[in-house]
């Protein structure tokens, strides 16, 4: 029996690591450990890796904080983008979804969340101050507030909004082609290119 509890051991922890993660129920933590343990060891290997290489190798950019390997990352450090403009985001996921269209180059400033105070989240938490720094160097005309397109982001845009516009800076939204509720990580490219696009003033 003992040695049977010894065995279960690893396999329930890995179970429950998996379940850790965002929008991973029991499951499909369970379906994920199990393929690990059929995988052959390389594979399984290699996956450990890749998990210890991103956390060894991955930083925040220190202007616009997205993820990056190189600080400033690849965005603020391109010459040819259009420093004129911000497009503000909830996640460097959302950063991701933007470049693919191609229809954005400007630069971009992560918040690493939305104001949300039923999970305690206020706008202390989140990377705003450092926001309304850049903002204030002189050279941005335009800020994009490219939040979600629900309670919490919408929540978010409007306070921003209100930090922004009294400094003179023109303060826009995307056009309403992304559906309420909706996260920008999980629009199509066409969706999010007419939305850039056909941006709104605040």
């Amino acid at each position: 029996m003992i040695r049977r509890h010894q065995d279960v051991g690893p396999v329930a922890k890995l179970v429950e690591e998996f379940h850790k993660l965002p929008g991973i129920g029991p499951k499909m933590a369970q379906r994920l450990s199990y393929h690990i343990i059929r995988m052959p060891n390389s594979e399984a290997a290699s996956l450990a890796e890749a998990i210890v290489g991103v956390k060894d190798r991955i930083v925040l950019c220190s202007v616009c904080h997205n993820i990056t390997e190189s600080d400033p990352c690849n965005v603020c450090s391109d010459s040819t983008r259009d420093s004129a403009r911000i497009c503000v985001v909830e996640e460097a996921l959302d950063v991701v979804s933007l470049e693919r269209t191609g229809a954005y180059r400007g630069l971009y400033h992560v918040l690493h969340g939305v104001i949300d105070p039923m999970n305690g989240i206020g706008p202390e938490n989140l990377k705003i101050k450092s926001l309304l720094d850049r903002i204030k160097n002189g050279t941005v005309t335009e800020v994009i507030l490219a939040t979600n397109p629900n309670l919490e982001g919408e929540a978010t845009s409007m306070y921003l909004q209100r930090l922004i516009s009294p400094l003179g800076i023109l303060v826009t939204r995307p056009a309403r082609g992304l559906p309420v509720g909706g996260d920008l990580e999980y629009a199509d490219e066409v969706t999010l290119s007419r939305a850039i696009e056909g941006r709104q003033e605040f």
